[in-house]
């Protein structure tokens, strides 16, 4: 079985972007935790453009202010956010999810993080790469039959030898049978937004488990938790982990949850334990509804930003 995953580092021209509306979501929710807010960023080349809507009765202050902070530098910033659709708040009023959409948990034994082990790599060699690169980069790690077949690394202000040596060390054993490739297209010094445009949602793969496991919901970033997309998403993740926990001979569990706009409870909640179908009842013991999901999960909680730099799911968040 071969199995490739990718990481990127948080000055990747799209993760700046997620970063960047997730920023303004947290500045809202540290004053009016009810906020609504669904916030886009598409920037490159020192213009940054943030569109959508906030309805809010946080004053968040300058745009431009959050976008330079994240963006370490000064940009050309152009804004333009309207308040949330009242077609949209009419249902989310009642305790009505803000959207419909699939959403899918997972959860495996194959590390402590209980992701797929090949982005637990790619992950875990990014962040060590970032220790001494702290630029635009990306990571990507080959599995054959559960060991490191391939590496591919990408830093910016990094040399080939460099990142040669950083892997070498990560690897902890003598490479002969792994393929490393370090900076394959040549060093590059101009990286994220000098190099590249971004936009919010981009890298939802590596946010999630990876390609080995399916998507079915929107982008995380810039949405408060009335959007399950988002904080469905979150507890379709801890549902699959707990379920994982109290299961221990299982090795993995998908988690499906599925609503519609306006609706207070799941049209579908069915957890796969190794490919056993059970269906999760409405009186079990989580709380579907996208406030109770919010409650369990402290989602009001200003802390999106820092989520959204190194993936969702694994990285010690309240859902796991």
């Amino acid at each position: 079985m071969i199995r490739t995953a990718e990481c990127i580092t948080p000055k990747h021209p799209d993760k700046i972007c997620d970063r960047i509306s997730d920023a303004i979501l947290d500045k809202c929710l540290s004053q009016d935790p009810h906020s609504r807010v669904a916030v886009e960023t598409c920037g490159g080349h020192g213009k940054v453009f943030v569109t959508g809507e906030i309805t809010t009765n946080a004053h968040i202050g300058s745009i431009e202010d959050i976008v330079n902070r994240v963006c370490e530098q000064k940009m050309d910033v152009t804004t333009n956010i309207v308040k949330q659709s009242n077609f949209i708040s009419q249902g989310v009023d009642t305790g009505g999810a803000g959207d419909q959409g699939i959403m899918v948990g997972y959860a495996c034994n194959e590390n402590d993080q209980m992701i797929p082990h090949e982005l637990y790599l790619a992950r875990d060699l990014c962040k060590s790469i970032y220790t001494y690169f702290p630029y635009d980069g990306k990571t990507q790690v080959t599995l054959e039959d559960g060991k490191i077949k391939t590496i591919v690394t990408s830093f910016q202000n990094s040399t080939k030898e460099q990142l040669e040596q950083v892997v070498v060390e990560w690897l902890q054993y003598h490479t002969e049978d792994v393929e490393i490739h370090c900076n394959p297209a040549g060093d590059w010094t101009q990286g994220g937004f000098d190099a590249d445009a971004g936009v919010t949602g981009r890298k939802l793969v590596v946010d999630n488990y990876g390609p080995r496991v399916p998507i079915g919901g929107g982008a995380f970033s810039g949405k408060d938790p009335s959007k399950v997309d988002r904080s469905a998403a979150y507890m379709a993740r801890k549902i699959a982990v707990d379920c994982l926990e109290e299961n221990e001979h299982a090795n993995e569990c998908y988690v499906y949850l599925a609503y519609a706009i306006g609706y207070d409870k799941p049209i579908q909640a069915t957890v796969v334990i190794d490919g056993t179908e059970v269906k999760l009842h409405h009186d079990s013991k989580y709380d579907l509804s996208p406030n109770g999901i919010i409650k369990t999960l402290e989602l009001q909680e200003p802390k999106f930003e820092k989520t959204a730099e190194w993936g969702h799911m694994g990285t010690g968040q309240s859902w796991g």
